[in-house]
């Protein structure tokens, strides 16, 4: 019986200490590719007055690491800024009898308002597609389109006309080579703004990729608000639709009258 027991406590041993090398190798590897990302803005609140004609955005941070940098693969840097989501309900257009009119229709379920891509390399060297469709980084998987009818053909067409035309319009870019990376530790790239924003909160995403696979990502916000008149103006558009409408009105009216007599005047003269 103390044989047993002797023979048990051995083989508990030999487990334990043969269990404890691979558990330490496990440990060494994981703080060996651990990276994460030191981010700063030169600014996370944008403020739409009356003279806004867009603003820039510079995104810059440091990757902080516990280990020396791991050999292999660069490191490559994907920033990302997304403008508030909301659904889109695009219609195509046929001509019939020599008239355009609208025939199919489809909802895009979500789209963001603005969205700018940066990248340190060309983006399908940045990120595989797996990875791509795991973190919706690009700008067709940043567009969710769901449940289009199943007699609408080429659904698909819908999605691609949001961002065709807002890539025209300036609110979509992807910019490959923008992001500059120093020694694999610093990196920094500016985002334009349009003029045209939309007012909510933005998300500024920022990813590590190593051979295509991401290993940190970070997330922050930016605010973009109306300030001064443009706000007052908008908020009693939202919130007292009336008063703005007697207010146009009145404006409108004092406008005319004081453009009639000011011609009257000039006339006279």
């Amino acid at each position: 019986m103390i044989r047993s027991l002797l023979l048990s406590l051995y083989f508990a041993i030999l487990l334990l200490t043969s269990a404890l090398p691979a558990q330490a190798a496990t440990q060494a590897a994981t703080q060996a590719t651990t990276e994460e990302v030191v981010l700063g803005l030169s600014q996370d609140r944008v403020a739409i007055t009356a003279n806004f004609d867009g603003s820039e955005i510079l995104i810059f941070g440091a990757v902080k690491r516990e280990t020396p940098i791991p050999e292999g693969d660069p490191l490559q840097v994907i920033v990302a800024v997304s403008g508030p989501n909301s659904p889109v309900t695009v219609r195509r257009k046929e001509k019939k009898l020599g008239i355009w009119v609208n025939t199919d229709s489809v909802l895009v379920d979500s789209a963001p308002s603005f969205y700018a891509i940066a990248t340190s390399a060309p983006f399908n060297e940045v990120i595989s597609a797996t990875e791509d469709l795991r973190y919706r980084v690009s700008i067709a998987r940043a567009i969710r389109s769901v449940g289009a009818a199943m007699h609408i053909r080429g659904a698909q067409d819908f999605a691609d006309a949001v961002v065709r035309i807002r890539e025209d319009e300036g609110l979509y870019s992807l910019r490959e080579n923008t992001v500059a990376v120093d020694q694999q530790t610093l990196f920094r790239s500016a985002i334009e703004m349009p003029a045209d924003l939309t007012e909510g909160h933005y998300t500024a995403r920022i990813l590590l990729t190593r051979a295509g696979q991401v290993v940190s990502s970070f997330e922050t916000d930016i605010d973009v608000r109306k300030v001064g008149l443009e706000r007052f103006l908008y908020a009693m558009s939202r919130e007292q639709p009336f008063l703005y409408g007697l207010m146009s009105l009145a404006i409108a009216i004092a406008a005319g009258r004081g453009a009639s007599a000011a011609f009257r005047l000039l006339r006279n003269n």
